[in-house]
């Protein structure tokens, strides 16, 4: 492109001046296709904001730049492609997929291979198809949990929460608790018998203690310890990192629209550590309790 400099005039200066005032550098008052000494100043002002060399003209990177730092998330499908796609749609969704849990490992705004396999696990957790692509459907979801990441970085949660808290939450919601094979089903038994000694009145119980069928609100928890187990199109949320795992139950509670609702827990196996079987068993139901009552708490 021909360079847009001091005392240019026409479209070109024009199309400059609105990507300022887009990005606040510019009062909309001031976009008039003249390029002059307000244009001149917003311009420097965007390049010292974007920690880009200072330029008084507008050259092609300063424009490119310029375009990626007004694409706002939705705006453009996004996926793993060469080269990468890159602009302020991309930390956006780095920065939603942080706070949400699903790390990107860093918000640089480049869709590199951790930024699409943080969105896999996100799609997964939400129970949409796992396809890495930012489309209609991805976009509705995270636009939809955006009181949960907007203004938020990634975030340090604690993983439990006091006795009384807890014994709260655990009166106050409905969990039917599961498993397909024998491992699975002594982490919900051991659920159910934790939350009942915290508060004899708790309604999370396995499926092994339900004396009557679940009703259309109580939330069916599915453990499993091989994927394959997990219902089809529902929310599945991994064990894999303790820190987030309230969060992404949280998501996944939030997507769980089927009636009953429910969602699947997968385990990283059966065995934690070096510990055998029963003490494994063990140290995920009281891991998996307590995540809950932070995700339920909220």
């Amino acid at each position: 492109m021909e360079l847009i400099q001091k005392n240019d005039t026409g479209a070109a200066v024009e199309d400059v001046q609105g990507k300022l005032a887009e990005l606040g550098f510019l009062n909309p008052s001031q976009v008039n296709g003249v390029f002059d000494e307000d244009t001149e100043e917003a311009l420097l002002a965007f390049c010292r904001s974007s920690g880009i060399p200072e330029s008084r003209q507008v050259g092609d990177r300063l424009w490119a730049a310029l375009i990626d730092a007004t694409f706002r998330l939705g705006d453009r499908t996004l996926y793993l492609r060469m080269p990468h796609f890159h602009g302020n749609d991309v930390l956006q969704l780095q920065n939603a997929l942080g706070a949400l849990g699903f790390p990107c490992g860093g918000a640089d705004g480049i869709f590199g291979a951790h930024t699409e396999d943080a969105l896999r696990k996100f799609q997964m957790n939400m129970g949409l198809p796992t396809d890495g692509i930012v489309g209609a459907a991805t976009f509705r979801a995270i636009n939809n949990l955006h009181h949960s990441w907007q203004g938020k970085s990634e975030p340090h949660v604690a993983s439990h929460l006091g006795f009384a808290r807890a014994a709260d939450v655990l009166e106050n919601n409905a969990l039917c608790l599961f498993g397909t094979d024998e491992f699975a089903r002594s982490v919900a038994t051991r659920m159910s018998n934790l939350s009942l000694a915290t508060n004899p009145a708790s309604r999370i119980i396995s499926a092994d203690s339900l004396l009557v069928a679940p009703d259309d609100d109580m939330l069916l928890v599915h453990i499993v310890v091989d994927r394959q187990q997990a219902f089809e199109n529902v929310p599945f949320v991994t064990f894999d990192d303790e820190e987030t795992l309230s969060l992404r139950l949280k998501s996944a509670i939030g997507a769980a629209n089927a009636v009953p609702p429910r969602i699947s827990i997968c385990l990283p196996g059966t065995q934690w550590e070096d510990a055998g079987e029963s003490r494994s068993a063990q140290h995920f139901a009281i891991t998996l309790l307590d995540a809950l009552c932070v995700a339920l708490s909220e």
